[in-house]
Order: structure tokens, then sequence, then C-alpha cells
């Protein structure tokens, strides 16, 4: 049986990037203790999710990707043999990414992902965005799981979880800094029934500003055969700061997925040919008074 144990790191973050170091690679620690075989962070955990407005601030706060914050995880991960997904806001030119860094039980980089959908309505408008979505085999203490991301807003878009899907991934991680009300939590169970993928999102605590924890792991089983329907939802945590730890069973997640009817199975996309349009313009816009 193979069965990956996740650590949601719902912490709050400390004045800087070196307070933030230390908070988390104690909590690495903590994970690996409590039985983790991947431990995953909120939102650019190296800024606590703080986006300066000011240029010259802009230039000092992000951090290398090869840099000695990052580096510390990718060795942190490598002396606890378990997998980290550390998140940073990068050093990128001409302007900085909203980033993750996914190491595996080795310390080896196996993805570095860039947050495609910024929230271009705010003051992510200041960052660059990712240029696609992207899996890669993870090497756990549990096995290789295919492992892809999506960050906070991805998850907004139906297209960001399919094409992790049409890439193969099985485990979908999304750093998250926003506050996860129904409707959002329900976009996360969906992406995660309509793909047969588990979705494991980490979120920064209630008191952090806009943020009220509820760390989620969906693993995307809607059902069992001769067992009806199912709630797909493994963890829901509280508002409260924590390590929160979730079982996933990925044997019986890859015989659902050899089964079952949703995926890949019966697309048409032949048909969807306008979602990849961007030359066309929506029925309805941010700022249209239209209804």
């Amino acid at each position: 049986m193979s069965i990956l144990k996740i650590a949601f790191l719902q912490l709050m973050p400390g004045a800087d990037a070196g307070e933030n170091r230390e908070i988390g690679l104690r909590a690495c620690r903590e994970a690996k203790e409590m039985g983790a075989d991947i431990a995953l962070f909120p939102e650019m955990w190296s800024s606590g999710y703080r986006i300066p407005a000011a240029d010259a601030e802009r230039r000092e706060l992000p951090v290398a990707a090869d840099g000695p914050f990052v580096r510390a995880f990718r060795e942190e991960a490598e002396k606890l043999r378990m997998a980290v997904g550390i998140t940073y806001l990068e050093r990128y030119d001409p302007l900085p990414r909203n980033t993750l860094s996914l190491f595996d039980r080795r310390g080896e980089e196996v993805l570095r992902y860039a947050k495609v959908h910024t929230c271009d309505f705010d003051i992510e408008r200041q960052l660059a965005r990712g240029d696609g979505f992207y899996t890669a085999p993870l090497e756990t203490g549990a096995g290789v799981v295919q492992a892809g991301a999506m960050i906070c807003f991805d998850r907004e878009f139906p297209e960001s979880a399919r094409v992790l899907m049409l890439e193969g991934a099985e485990l979908v991680l999304v750093p998250n800094a926003c506050p996860m009300d129904l409707n959002r939590l329900s976009q996360l169970r969906t992406r995660a029934f309509e793909n047969m993928m588990a979705v494991a999102t980490c979120n920064y605590p209630a008191g952090h500003p806009d943020c009220n924890g509820h760390s989620t792991l969906f693993d995307g089983i809607a059902w069992e055969e001769g067992d009806g329907s199912r709630d797909c939802c493994l963890l829901e945590a509280g508002g409260e700061p924590g390590i929160y730890l979730a079982a996933l069973d990925l044997d019986r997640l890859r015989r659902y997925r050899e089964r079952e009817v949703f995926g890949n199975a019966y697309r048409r996309p032949g048909v969807y040919r306008a979602l990849a349009e961007e030359a066309v313009r929506p029925p309805f816009v941010r700022g249209d008074a239209r209804r």
C-alpha cells in the first residue's frame, strides 16, 4: 500500500526572509517527526505574501532561486529525506515572480513553478507571470508520485488543473494566501473531482491579513464501486496556526483513475478551440456594467 503523508504548514510568517527561513526549517523538522513524506508551505513564504509597492524595496525583497533562502530548504529536504514545497518571491528579470520550488527526498529540485494567473487587479500586477503548467515525478518516502502545482488565483481557472491532468498529474500542490470560503473550497473540490487527481492546498492561518486557514486535501475519488458517492475531502483544517497532516492513498487513487470516466476519457478537444483564442472578448469582463 502506497500512503503519501502530506504536511500542511499553516503557519504565521515572521518579519523577514531570515526569520521565515528559521520558522520554516523548524516546521519541516516537526513535519518529519510527525511522519510526513512531503511538507507544503503557503504562498510566497519568503516574504509572508508581502509585495512592496516601492520600486527600491521590490528590488531588495525577492530571493534568488539558487540563493541561501531556497538552498536551505533544498538541504533540509535532503537531510530529512522528505520532499519540500517551498514558496518565495523570486528575484527575476525584469520583474520578480511568485514561485514554488519542489524538492524531492534527495534534495533535487524536480519542479520550479511560477504563478501563471497573477492577480493583475491588485499588487501582483507588479510581478512577472509564469509561462505554463508542468508536472514532474516526485520521489518521496511513499514512492514516486507525478506532481504539479497551481498557486492561489490559478485555481479560479479550470484550464490550470485541466492542463496539469493532461500532463499526468496525480497530485497538485496549491500554495495559497486568501480567505478560503465555501465557493473557493468548492472550486478545489471540483478541480480534484473533474480531473481525478488529488489537490493539496496550504493557506496562511487566521490572523494573517486576508487569510483564514482551512488548508485542505481533496483526493478526487468521488465514489467507490458498490459504495456510492463519498466525500473526497480528506482534510479541512481550522483557522488556527499549526502543522496539519493528511494521508493520501495513492494506490486507491490510481485504481480509481484506471476505471472511471472523468479526466481525459471522453473529452472533445475539437470543440474547445474558443478557450485558447485570446482575441475573443468574453460576454462579461471586470468593469463591464452589462449583466
